[in-house]
């Protein structure tokens, strides 16, 4: 079995013709790697996940991922359910009422059954120290906290890749000092976006930064 779990090859992007956000990109992220992506604002790096999952296509090149080429929205259906994605605005990835609906909302459409979306639900709330948040109203939280629901949406899934764009940013010290100590202990292989080089130092295995894009190895 091949320890790349996922792989861009050449893989080129833009969003207008006149200005590429990517251009021949290569990444690969290997079983245990907890891989941190640097790079100034609009290199880039929020695109790189969105590529990985599919929410954009390439215009060139080719995404890999958990051994098979993706092209098609189908292909990226298994992708998503095997690689989750924390976008770095929790309010993009909350949107149900209660904390308990938004935690149970992907393992309910992955086809658990209620008895297993319930247990679900509750082992991950206590893994992130949410024990009795269930009920609570989510867009009553402070930012730490719909950080670390975010965080429980994406858990909930039980994803073999974790895709962390900006994880603690807006956190106080006290939540990012949780958040960090979270994804610390995760066993999942990772690519974290972050400007916090102690984030990344803290977290990460190995470090790249886009530079006109592409990516390149960080000493």
């Amino acid at each position: 079995m091949s320890d790349v779990l996922i792989s861009l090859r050449n893989v080129s992007f833009s969003f207008d013709p006149d200005r590429p956000v990517l251009c021949g990109c290569d990444f690969s992220l290997e079983r245990s790697e907890r891989v941190g992506l640097l790079g100034p604002n609009g290199s880039g790096k929020t695109t790189l996940l969105a590529l990985i999952v599919g929410l954009v296509r390439p215009t060139s090149g080719e995404v890999q991922a958990f051994g098979k080429v993706r092209t098609r929205e189908a292909d990226f259906h298994e992708v998503r359910a095997r690689a989750g994605l924390l976008f770095q605005d929790a309010d993009d990835q909350l949107f149900c009422p209660t904390v308990a609906e938004d935690v149970a909302f992907g393992p309910m459409n992955l086809g658990r059954s209620r008895h297993d979306v319930r247990r679900i639900v509750a082992q991950t709330l206590q893994s992130l120290g949410l024990d009795g948040y269930e009920d609570r109203i989510t867009y009553k939280l402070s930012g730490g906290e719909k950080r670390l629901v975010a965080l429980a949406t994406v858990l909930a899934m039980e994803p073999e890749v974790l895709l962390l764009d900006e994880p603690t940013s807006g956190l106080d010290d006290a939540a990012t000092r949780r958040v960090v100590d979270i994804i610390a202990r995760l066993p999942q292989a990772m690519v974290v976006v972050s400007h916090d080089r102690a984030l990344l130092d803290e977290v990460t295995t190995r470090r790249v930064r886009l530079v006109e894009g592409r990516v390149e190895p960080v000493a």
